[in-house]
């Protein structure tokens, strides 16, 4: 597994991370229908697609009103250079999360 959004960014919300009390545990964090999907532990490669997110400090909302952040966030950019022909695409995350 590669590195994940909450250790990239640290910001508390792993199961058992620091902020857990004040801010609840991050979806992604939890998300195991993504699990594997560009190197990560459950969403924490695929946190773009993933509603609830925290982004500078913000909770995010849906994919829709979160999207055009998550395309100038820095781990986003991480992933995608990491992963890069492997690069799993939004739309494609978004369907195993309807499963």
């Amino acid at each position: 597994m590669s590195q994940n959004c909450w250790e990239f960014t640290k910001c508390g919300r792993e199961p058992g991370g620091a902020k857990v009390s004040e801010l609840g545990v991050c979806p992604a964090a939890i998300e195991n229908k993504v699990h594997g999907v560009n190197r990560g532990k459950n969403g924490g490669r695929s946190c773009w697609a993933i509603t609830g997110t925290l982004c500078g400090g913000q909770m995010q909302g849906s994919f829709a009103m979160k999207h055009h952040n998550c395309l100038k966030c820095d781990f986003f950019s991480v992933v995608k250079r990491q992963e890069g022909a492997g690069f799993v695409q939004a739309v494609e995350i978004i369907k195993k999360l309807a499963i």
